[in-house]
């Protein structure tokens, strides 16, 4: 997996901020910044979070798509609600299946929310064949909950149960807002330990901090950038930016690690999974 002749595939993690009525930013203020941003940037990998579905078609609109495809669902079912979108470069990526599942304990059901949150939160998943360098990765983008930190505690340990299951043989890449710091919280070790995944934000020995612009008015300076890969032999290494204050990337091996049974039973361990999503949400 090669970007330029090198061995990186360059993700972003970018919260759009949701497009509220009397918002002080509102998305028409923002939309051509923002697809100028993303033209500048150029990511492979895209998992964006709070965009509703008409600005995700400006987007698409604006980016082309022919150049980009995105794949999606309202966290309230269908097109209702905020997306966690990931969109992807079609001269490097190929989506093989997708899917989605809701952060609650009745995964499959959409909108659900029963671990008391402020709303519903999903995940948003796509397996992808590289086109550049071959094998295949797993992307899943996430929005956690900003008032229950059970919820959030919950909602780390199903996406961790997810990413073994789904994904336990290849390379597997995780863009979110998770909605607390990173290092000590629970969340963020959750992730690391039982889904085996690696921060990207942290720089290797020696090497500086990247640094990336913020996302919107008022979001304090980028807590995250993306560096990283798998440790399995022939797998492909992964690298990327994060734009905004709780936003992480991160890459990973899969091994197996055990699931810690603190949250309501999560109805059907092995979901059903859609062939092709080069032509799905947002629509």
């Amino acid at each position: 997996m090669t970007d330029n002749g090198s061995p990186w595939l360059r993700v972003m993690s970018f919260n759009l901020h949701v497009d509220w009525p009397a918002s002080p930013r509102p998305w028409r203020a923002r939309r051509d910044v923002v697809a100028h941003l993303l033209r500048m940037e150029r990511p492979r990998l895209i998992g964006t979070q709070e965009g509703l579905h008409g600005p995700l078609r400006d987007l698409e609109a604006d980016l082309g798509p022919e150049h980009y495809g995105w794949t999606g669902q309202g966290r309230e079912g269908g097109s209702r609600g905020e997306f966690m979108t990931i969109g992807y470069d079609r001269t490097r990526l190929r989506p093989l299946e997708y899917d989605h599942f809701w952060l609650s304990g009745t995964p499959q059901e959409p909108g659900s929310n029963t671990w008391g949150g402020s709303r519903p939160r999903m995940v948003t998943w796509v397996r992808f064949h590289d086109l550049s360098g071959g094998g295949e990765l797993f992307a899943a983008n996430t929005h956690f909950d900003d008032a229950s930190a059970y919820a959030r505690d919950c909602s780390a340990e199903l996406l961790a149960e997810r990413l073994i299951t789904l994904a336990p043989e290849i390379p597997r890449i995780v863009t979110g807002d998770f909605n607390t710091p990173a290092g000590a919280s629970t969340v963020h070790a959750a992730l690391l330990t039982r889904a085996d995944l690696v921060d990207t934000w942290e720089p290797p020995r020696n090497a500086a901090r990247p640094t990336a612009p913020s996302t919107t008015t008022g979001h304090r300076s980028p807590a995250a950038t993306a560096s990283t890969g798998s440790s399995r032999p022939g797998a492909p290494a992964c690298a990327g930016r994060c734009s905004t204050t709780s936003h992480r990337t991160a890459v990973t091996p899969a091994t197996i690690c055990p699931y810690r049974q603190s949250c309501a039973p999560h109805a059907d361990p092995h979901p059903a999974r859609h062939p092709d999503p080069r032509r799905t949400p947002p629509s």
